[in-house]
């Protein structure tokens, strides 16, 4: 029998309110077999846990936590790595930090050079995840005091650029001098130095190789320390052959020498690496470029003064000052003041808003014109630009399925190449080609091959993917979403709020009997839906008021999700609602039926108003369409996809509506709490589906399709609902999300066709299949085309900056 080990972890728990919360948690977790002790800290809203890790785990114990409704908070942190070469060194940080106790997920990213890290701060600090990064051999970029994330990002590019432009230069003048001296006897000089060339190209070429080749070198050393051999294995390999046989021959005096092959592999690489750190650098340009927005300084008033702080000094409750064409520093509300904002850098669109007192106003937008005074709001990273960018982050520091596929491949592609490379050497030399031949083989092999172009492919072209919608108020959550949009084949729309404007106004008001006025029925209506936050309500409720009649509280209030709603008033009982509720208390509607369809044929929604049991009329109220809905649906149509409303009124209704704007099925008279399962229904019907709701009221349905997409209305944005987050409201950015999806996919599929290809084709050419036909590729041109693959995969990717949508104009 195991001996019994005792393992303690200390987690943070949400969700906790009172005494009951904790003693809920202490009672479930006892009952999971291996759990030794288990206390739970209300005030500190933590739970300590003394458990068996032969018998139970950790994932197990935080499962049956989140299962009696709570949950376990982890933290998060994004890392920026320098020395990364390839995307096996990503993998190699990954497997070092997830072997780690107390690290839940980690995510490298090769092209944004990035660790996401989700961990519980009471098992490993970020201090512990930075000393795991190092210990591998690589190393975090530390932010200056006072410098932002963004400015140290920057800065470690820029720094790598330049010293690869050093070593770039000082190996291409070292390469032309040793080809200049490995062909002196073909030169019009005649100098007795033929015999000093072999020690003169030995001088030349051993700085190239180990001051240029450090860099492949030092990485080499790590990659092989963790077992985990990468690109610059193969790199160091072959220029060492290279370099080390040319030694030999020069002071032995047998054999050819292959300096010039050293050193010009060496450029080569060089060259490759700086192409490909620039490249990179403008992938993320986007991203950069939204970090740069904010604004360094803010003036504020305080105690009767203007004074001049940094952003990060700004409180929520302060007087906020904007003169013309400054930025505005945070969130708040305007106090005072009339101007229009350019609200671009946040939602997209270039038309100057409109702000006065009680409008809203968002950090990094541009004041135009007026002064405008307001109160801050939001400050640091609780604003929207500060939460676009968190999102934003979090999208790049996550996977695309796509990408899981190519790490698997990518972690058998050295050791396979090294089997290759060695094969050819020993094939070619026991054929009798003899030992330089077989060594040029060998070298051509492992030049040749280049992991970096499938590591790359996936990772930039998700930068640029997520980086392009977010300059166009498209917020993209999870490489996830941005691959799964691009296979789904119906959306689902809610109506209200998101295909229409969810403002909607009283059309017509009709009595039924002489018993009751229009004013008396439209009183009775808004006082009915005075305590409603549905729209029809608050659109009876303002006309009642444009009115100036008498909107009064009634006696009692009873709201009938689905039907309508019930209260008392003055004496009188009313009911308020459609068809089901009065069918529900026998109430006669028959002489209200045929006005009824009439209006439901114009796409109004009547509601019935009965008074004391006895039907008293009807009250119909109309949405306005969204602007550009129907260019969206009739876009969305033409790109093969089945486009559904889904709404809770009746369905002649909704088809009066559906209609309008081009839609051809309908599930209508769906209740509120029933729409996740009409998407699930779609989804056992073999479809993929995107529902696109507004991101409160859809929150259930949103979670159950297979994409949601949350339409925010200006700077509302829904951070917390849907896979996609649209910052307007304008339904052609559906459209543009899904061909960004499919256009960033096609770029990966590119690139991972062309790095596949690239491979595949040319180190077999490498090995020497075509030497029977007098074709053998030199390590020299091997060099070249790895290096030109890698660049050519980035550039391929960085081309997804001309997207541009294409949408179908109506006439």
């Amino acid at each position: 029998m195991a001996k019994e080990e005792k393992r303690r972890i200390v987690l943070d728990i949400g969700g906790m309110h009172c005494a009951t919360c904790a003693q809920t948690i202490e009672k479930r977790l006892p009952k999971l077999k291996g759990v030794i002790y288990a206390t739970v800290n209300l005030a500190a809203e933590k739970a300590i846990i003394d458990y068996d890790p032969n018998v139970t785990d950790q994932k197990t114990i935080e499962d049956a936590i989140c299962g009696v409704g709570y949950r376990v908070i982890h933290q998060n942190v994004t890392l920026q790595i320098s020395g990364m070469h390839c995307a096996i060194c990503a993998q190699t940080i990954e497997k070092a930090l997830k072997q780690k106790e107390g690290v839940y997920k980690a995510v490298v990213n090769f092209a944004l050079e990035t660790a996401t890290v989700e961990y519980n701060p009471a098992q490993i600090s970020l201090a512990g995840i930075k000393n795991v990064i190092r210990d591998v051999g690589y190393d975090v970029v530390e932010p200056e005091a006072g410098a932002g994330v963004e400015d140290a990002e920057q800065k470690e590019r820029d720094n790598e650029i330049r010293s690869l432009k050093i070593r770039l230069t000082f190996s291409a003048v070292v390469t032309v001098f040793v080809v200049i001296f490995s062909y002196w006897k073909f030169l019009p000089f005649n100098l007795p130095i033929e015999s000093y060339i072999p020690y003169i190209l030995f001088v030349l070429a051993t700085p190239v190789h180990f001051l240029v080749g450090h860099r492949f070198f030092v990485g080499a050393y790590k990659a092989l320390k963790n077992k985990n051999p990468n690109m610059d294995v193969l790199v160091t390999l072959g220029t060492s052959a290279a370099y080390f046989y040319s030694v030999y021959v020069t002071f032995s005096g047998v054999g050819q020498l292959y300096y010039t092959t050293a050193v010009s592999l060496m450029t080569f690489l060089v060259l490759g690496k700086l192409l490909e750190a620039i490249a990179k650098g403008r992938t993320s340009a986007a991203i950069r470029k939204l970090m740069g927005l904010r604004a360094k300084t803010a003036r504020v008033v305080r105690d009767g003064e203007e004074m001049e702080l940094p952003v990060e000094d700004v409180q929520v409750g302060d007087i906020v000052v904007v003169r013309p064409g400054e930025k505005i520093p945070v969130d708040g509300v305007v106090i005072d003041g009339y101007s229009g904002v350019d609200e671009k850098v946040i939602t997209g669109e270039s038309i100057p808003v409109e702000k006065k007192a009680g409008d809203s106003v968002v950090g990094a937008t541009i004041n135009k014109t007026g002064v405008l005074k307001f109160k801050a709001t939001k400050v640091g990273a609780d604003t929207v630009l500060a939460q676009i960018i968190k999102l934003v982050e979090n999208a790049l520091g996550s996977k695309a399925p796509i990408q899981r596929l190519v790490d698997v491949v990518s972690s058998y592609f050295v050791p396979a190449v090294l089997i290759a490379a060695a094969s050819s050497f020993l094939f070619w030399y026991l054929l009798g080609e003899g030992f330089v031949f077989a060594l040029t083989v060998f070298i051509a092999v492992l030049i040749i091959a280049c992991p970096c172009a499938m590591g790359l492919a996936t990772p930039t072209a998700i930068m640029v993917g997520v980086g392009k919608g977010a300059e166009n108020g498209i917020l993209i959550k999870s490489g996830e979403a941005l691959e799964t949009a691009h296979k789904l084949q119906a959306i689902v729309f809610d109506k209200t709020g998101t295909l229409t404007k969810g403002e909607p106004e009283v059309t017509d008001i009709i009595p039924v009997t002489s018993r009751v006025s229009e004013a008396e029925l439209l009183q009775l209506a808004a006082v009915a839906e005075k305590n409603s936050e549905h729209p029809l309500g608050e659109a009876i409720v303002r006309k009642a008021m444009e009115k100036h009649h008498e909107v009064g509280n009634p006696e009692f209030f009873n709201a009938l999700p689905g039907y309508g709603v019930e209260v008392k008033y003055d004496g009188k009982s009313v009911f308020l609602g459609n068809r089901k509720l009065m069918e529900k208390n026998s109430i006669d509607i028959t002489q209200l039926e045929a006005k009824m369809k009439a209006l439901e044929e114009e796409g109004k929604t009547a509601m019935l108003v009965a008074v004391d049991g006895k039907a008293a009329g009807l009250i119909a109220v109309a949405d306005t369409l969204m602007e550009n809905s129907a260019e969206a649906v009739k876009t969305l149509q033409k790109m093969g996809l089945e486009v559904i409303m889904l709404t809770g009124d009746n369905q002649r209704t909704a088809k009066a509506i559906a209609n309008q704007i081009g839609v051809d099925r309908v599930l209508a008279e769906v209740l509120p709490g029933d729409k996740a399962s009409e998407i699930k229904r779609l989804q056992t019907e073999g479809k993929i589906v995107a529902m696109v709701g507004d991101g409160i009221n859809d929150a259930p349905a949103l979670a159950q399709a297979d994409i949601g997409i949350a339409v925010g209305t200006g700077t509302d944005v829904a951070m917390e609902t849907g896979d996609i987050v649209l910052v307007k409201s304008d339904l052609r950015d559906v459209v543009i999300s899904i061909q960004l999806s499919r256009a960033t996919m096609n770029k990966i599929k590119q690139g991972l066709f062309w790095a596949f290809a690239y491979n595949t084709v040319l180190i077999p050419v490498a090995a020497g299949v075509l030497y029977p036909f007098g074709i053998l590729l030199s390590p020299i041109f091997a060099a070249a085309a790895m290096a030109f693959s890698s660049v050519s995969v980035v550039t391929n990717a960085s081309l997804l900056k001309r997207f541009k949508p294409k949408l179908e104009k109506q006439n």
